[in-house]
């Protein structure tokens, strides 16, 4: 019996004899939707959209190669390496949105520094269209059946060949996919509306989204392992200490910048204003 979800096909399409899979629509369909929606909040906050396309050019071709050197190095070495044409058959499936996130952050960072940009001003507008290009991607999982999770009853179940038996089990791709989404819309709509301080975004992405996805990660069958342990889940425990620490530091800043503020304020205006003004002429005024 055929589930809600079924079964895809995982080619889109053939063009010349060479096919085109749904995970690599996806993936790339992902990547430019987030973006766009990034260099229209970006421009919005006084942003070029030339030195916009700069850091495209080189954050997602890092975050790219992050995501499948991740997979590769973690998942199985071995077979890799003695098969190294595989390494770049990406369109197959094994992206690692923790790597993406390292090396693409590290890529942010050197064109941050060289346009001498605010980090934290850039990563809080990132960040919710990350969350948005992961809610798109994860799709990509569907179309090749793959990132799914243990067996179930449960009527929103996907069908899966396993040692040549049809099984059901979790979507575990749609969980994250929908929290992602969930992410996507808390952070733009909240919390990214409602910051006082540059990085507040960013944190509350580690969060969030950590939240959500050491809970899913338990559910699936093919994690990558560390010692024994299930790697996102590991980062994901880091990352919410990460977020947490964060908010923690930038609260510190925000209230000494509160305390001193006044100070400075009284101290920086200029000798005619401070004990004249509006309130002097009057009582001049009056006893005149």
């Amino acid at each position: 019996m055929d589930t809600i979800l079924g079964t895809p096909d995982p080619i889109a399409f053939t063009v010349f004899g060479r096919e085109i899979r749904w995970y690599a629509i996806l993936m790339a369909s992902g990547i430019l939707i987030s973006y766009f929606l990034f260099v229209k909040r970006a421009m919005k906050k006084g942003f070029r959209e030339d030195d916009l396309y700069d850091l495209f050019l080189v954050m997602v071709p890092m975050g790219v190669i992050g995501a499948r050197l991740y997979y590769v190095l973690f998942y199985d070495l071995k077979y890799y390496l003695a098969n190294p044409s595989k390494i770049l058959a990406i369109w197959e499936g094994g992206l690692a949105i923790h790597g993406s996130i390292i090396l693409g952050l590290i890529g942010v960072i050197l064109v941050v520094r060289k346009k001498k940009w605010d980090l934290l001003q850039i990563t809080d507008l990132l960040v919710p269209s990350l969350a948005l290009g992961q809610a798109i991607g994860r799709w990509g999982n569907y179309f090749n059946m793959e990132a799914h999770g243990v067996e179930t009853t449960l009527p929103w179940a996907i069908r899966v060949l396993e040692n040549g038996k049809w099984i059901n089990v979790h979507p575990t791709f749609l969980y994250e996919s929908l929290w992602d989404l969930g992410v996507f819309l808390i952070l733009i709509l909240l919390i990214d509306r409602k910051k006082t301080v540059s990085g507040q975004t960013t944190c509350w992405y580690f969060i969030i989204y950590s939240i959500g996805r050491f809970w899913i990660e338990g559910l699936r069958t093919d994690s990558l392992m560390f010692l024994g342990l299930r790697q996102a889940q590991l980062i994901s425990i880091a990352l919410m200490i990460m977020g947490i620490a964060g908010l923690m530091v930038l609260k510190k800043k925000k209230d000494l910048h509160t305390d001193l503020q006044p100070a400075s304020e009284v101290k920086d205006l200029p000798a005619e204003e401070e004990g004249s003004g509006e309130e002097n002429s009057t009582s001049e005024d009056k006893d005149a």
